[in-house]
């Protein structure tokens, strides 16, 4: 995510798209979900996102949705508490999208084989 201020909007908006441009993160997605479930938290904004079966669709609430459908998740439950501030529910939910770690990454740091 990227932002900025400005006087006048249109070069608020050009300086926050180039502050987003340099903060290009991945985000770990299987099957078009989550991995496993996960806590953002940013200031007085927990967000909970859940994985969800194919078909459910992004159920969010709109500032959160919009990041995770940017992000390519196409399946996700979320909820969030505290705060609803959207500066504070994008920050959260990067996040939460942050801490998402793969299979192979944690039978890596653990040493051990997961069975799925």
């Amino acid at each position: 995510y990227g932002y900025a201020k400005a006087n006048e909007v249109p070069p608020a908006v050009e300086k926050a798209i180039k502050d987003a441009k340099k903060n290009l993160k991945r985000i770990i997605i299987v099957n078009d979900t989550l991995p496993h479930e996960v806590r953002g938290k940013c200031r007085a904004t927990d967000v909970v996102m859940l994985p969800a079966g194919a078909g459910t669709g992004v159920i969010a609430g709109s500032t959160a949705r919009a990041m995770l459908e940017l992000a390519g998740v196409r399946n996700v439950l979320t909820k969030v508490y505290g705060s609803r501030s959207p500066k504070n529910v994008v920050k959260a939910v990067m996040d939460g999208l942050l801490k998402l770690r793969s299979k192979e990454t944690v039978e890596a740091l653990r040493g051990v084989q997961i069975e799925a």
